[in-house]
């Protein structure tokens, strides 16, 4: 697992984790298997955990979602907005979560390239900022993120250091 990858998560992350507030696997579409959410993942030294935000392509319900926001609040970190193969994505920082590389099923590649999708350097660093930004507030009890990301960062360091 590397940091500034893209992956999808076993179905057994949500089966040890029942939270009704994560965006939990939707591998058939109208059908079709299809892997689905999408997570980015970026590293935490401070506990040894990855985090993975979401991704979405409803763009406008999320912009709507974000100008409500902004006009409420005068910023939203909660919800960014970049660019994934060329097509503009709604990153969900309010659904992310952390993990260990056990729960990961696969990682996204893009099949023209044959290579690990990855983000605009400049869009990345804004994303990891927010997101670290929003973790920190969660943390000191400002609920940003919808699931209990707190309980399953302590389980998942529990696991970690159960290892060692």
């Amino acid at each position: 697992m590397k940091p500034g990858n893209f992956y999808f998560l076993r179905n057994d992350y949500f089966a040890d984790f029942p939270d009704n507030k994560l965006m939990g696997n939707k591998e058939m579409v109208q059908g079709v298997s299809h892997d689905r959410p999408c997570f980015y993942a970026f590293y935490d030294n401070s506990t040894s955990l990855y985090w993975l935000i979401p991704f979405s392509s409803r763009v406008s319900k999320f912009k709507s979602i974000y100008e409500k926001k902004l006009s409420i609040y005068g910023k939203c970190d909660t919800i960014a907005f970049g660019k994934v193969l060329g097509h503009e994505k709604a990153f969900l920082i309010q659904n992310m979560c952390p993990i260990i590389p056990r729960y990961i099923k696969n990682e996204y590649i893009d099949s023209k390239a044959n290579m690990p999708v990855k983000l605009d350097g400049i869009f990345e660093k804004s994303l990891i900022a927010k997101a670290k930004k929003v973790l920190a507030l969660n943390r000191k009890g400002i609920k940003l993120i919808f699931p209990n990301v707190l309980q399953i960062e302590k389980e998942l360091i529990k696991e970690i250091n159960e290892q060692k």
